[in-house]
């Protein structure tokens, strides 16, 4: 027995001497899931009764990540027990790394020349990359795009906000010196005590306005330049599709003894079409359109005039003149004594509106959008005209006959508005009428006591029949 033991021991000795690269290789027990099954891979026999020599313990060594098992003697295969358990050894988790495919000139598994070890592979060294520098400047191509139209739109704000004080401006500088001319106050922003003198007030980034004040028959003058959304990059792009140019509106407002009784209007087709049909008092006083063209005026303009001895002496030969040079600038001018804004399409009006007695000019500005403050200067004539038409109108008076006309047609008007707000007094009084009565059948239906009720419905019958009676009219005889 002593002999037997001592053979095993010699065994064991001769397994642990050839295999000192698998013992190497074996993986830490505290890291191994089948660390309770080492023993099984290290031993050969595990038969009761046998004795298992004293391992030495070793350091611990990194896992390689190519290292591979050898394959067990043939000496350790014959001696081992049939009933020994066996676990096999766990797959390798770099054993991705070794796809020919995917790695060239790395060798898969295979024994080595001449003996039973494979060869070692070479260390793949992984570099962590920081979680900053993982992604790239394409994943952000949509912010970049937000931020360049952002950029285009600010740069844009800026250039046209730039471009509209610059035209604004040199319209002021231009016409100043006329404007001071024929009134006393060219300017004033109404807000100081003190009378101020050339200011041009924004109302917004495309709009000014100049109050003037200060003249014989005239309540004042309110100049607006109505200039172009450029510092709006959505309006800029539209306008290449439909090209719009900048308008200089003029409001004058006479005093009422110093205009006479007439509605006229001279403009574009388009223009006209577009007053008659939204402004109240073309619609009411010119029905009719008449063409511009026996007053030696371009086809292109028409003509809305309730007396015809008004057109006659506002449409001489200096505003003839102005629009034949200014075609494409003078787009109306509308003058009337009825003037209350535009139409109410909402209701039906129950009274005459206020009316004042107003002077509307619109300019355009030539170039269509591409104005500069050249053009702007270009327009002193047009601001001249407007000066000439306020004379003219101040010195109209209108003979018998067409003041009978204007004021027969105003009558007309008058009576309109009377029947339209009796009709509305009557359709409102037929509703409470029907409200009250509604309101009396409920009652009587909601009642309980049937005598109660029937004595409602005769009174309501007696009602309903002496509406129905034909009136008499009782007239007194003397005797």
């Amino acid at each position: 027995m002593k002999y037997l033991l001592l053979l095993l021991l010699v065994a064991l000795l001769a397994i642990a001497t050839s295999e000192p690269s698998k013992r190497s290789a074996k993986p830490d027990l505290e890291d191994n899931e089948f660390a309770e099954f080492e023993d099984f891979d290290d031993t050969e026999d595990n038969r009761p009764g046998s004795r298992q020599p004293e391992k030495k313990s070793e350091p611990k060594k990194p896992v390689e990540p190519a290292a591979e098992s050898k394959p067990k003697p043939a000496a350790a295969e014959a001696g081992a027990d049939e009933d020994e358990a066996t676990v096999e050894n766990e797959d390798d988790e770099f054993e991705h790394f070794q796809d020919e495919e995917e790695f060239e000139g790395f060798e898969g598994k295979g024994a080595a020349k001449g003996g039973g070890k494979s060869e070692k592979m070479p260390d793949l060294k992984i570099t962590s990359v920081p979680l900053h520098l993982r992604t790239n400047w394409d994943s952000f191509y949509l912010e970049m795009l937000m931020l360049a139209g952002l950029g285009v739109y600010f740069l844009n704000f800026l250039a046209g906000k730039a471009k509209n004080q610059k035209l604004a401006q040199a319209w002021l500088n231009a016409h100043r010196s006329l404007l001071e001319e024929n009134f006393t106050i060219v300017g004033d922003d109404g807000i100081n005590t003190e009378v101020q003198s050339g200011v041009l007030m924004k109302e917004s980034e495309n709009i000014y306005s100049l109050w003037c004040s200060g003249r014989v028959s005239v309540e004042g003058m309110l100049i607006e330049l109505k200039l172009l959304k450029r510092q709006d990059l959505v309006n800029t792009i539209a306008r290449l599709f439909r090209p719009a140019t900048d308008q200089i509106i003029i409001k004058v407002t006479m005093d009422e003894l110093e205009m006479d009784s007439f509605v006229f209007a001279l403009g574009t087709k388009k223009s006209c079409t577009k007053l008659q049909k939204d402004m109240n008092d073309l619609s009411l006083f010119t029905p009719d359109k008449k063409s511009a063209e026996k007053f030696g005026l371009p086809s292109n303009y028409q003509i809305l005039s309730e007396i015809g001895e008004a057109t006659t002496t506002l449409v001489d030969s200096k505003v003839i003149a102005v629009i034949n040079k200014f075609e494409g600038a003078v787009e109306y001018m509308h003058f009337s004594d009825q003037y209350s804004g535009l139409k109410n399409t909402e209701e039906q009006p129950t009274k005459m509106p206020e009316t004042e007695k107003v002077l509307h000019f619109c300019f355009n500005v030539p170039k269509k959008g591409n104005s500069t403050p050249k053009d702007m200067e270009a327009l002193r004539p047009l601001l001249q005209m407007v000066f000439h038409c306020m004379d003219k109108v101040k010195k109209i008076r209108l003979t018998k006959e067409a003041k009978n006309k204007a004021d027969k047609n105003r009558q007309k008007v008058a009576e309109t508005f009377l029947k339209a707000s009796h009709s509305q007094r009557q359709e409102a009084a037929q509703t409470r009428r029907e409200e009250k009565r509604r309101a009396e059948k409920e009652k009587m239906m909601a009642e309980e006591d049937p005598d109660k009720q029937r004595k409602m419905e005769e009174k309501d019958n007696r009602r309903e029949m002496k509406k129905k009676q034909a009136k008499v009219k009782m007239m007194k005889m003397k005797s």
